[in-house]
């Protein structure tokens, strides 16, 4: 058995699929007697997609492009003006963000002036390793 193996994490949605058939069904006025499911596993998001389980291969990637593949088509100025605005909108987020955090930072800080002579105590972190010079 050995130890487990996590599956790798797909990147980008649509680049890993899974997929299953479920057969045996009731013929519908259409013909179609089973149904192919497919799953996305980055969203997890599924298709069930009606066929015939005498489908062939090339008629299962014919399917697959025109009710998957197909909805997903962006062509190139379109393709731009969306991410555009999917940039933009990022933009906006990141800056009430930023905004949100210094707001809630500058609630516990402190302004603080010091004089020539004053007396601080400096609060300093070792460095990791050892440095030697010379």
């Amino acid at each position: 058995s050995g130890l487990l193996q996590p599956l790798d994490i797909p990147v980008w949605k649509w680049d890993e699929i899974s997929m299953d058939f479920v057969t045996g069904l009731p013929r519908t006025q259409r013909r179609h007697d089973a149904i192919w499911v497919v799953v996305d596993r980055l969203t997890k998001s599924a298709h069930f997609l009606p066929i015939r389980k005498d489908y062939s291969v090339s008629r299962l990637a014919e399917t697959f492009q025109q009710e998957i593949v197909g909805e997903r088509v962006i062509e190139g100025p379109e393709m731009i003006e969306v991410t555009n605005e999917k940039v933009a909108v990022a933009k906006e987020n990141l800056k009430e963000a930023r905004t949100r955090q210094k707001s809630y930072d500058d609630k516990r800080r402190k302004s603080l002036e010091f004089q020539p002579g004053d007396r601080v105590f400096l609060k300093v972190s070792p460095a990791r390793g050892v440095r030697r010079f010379g």
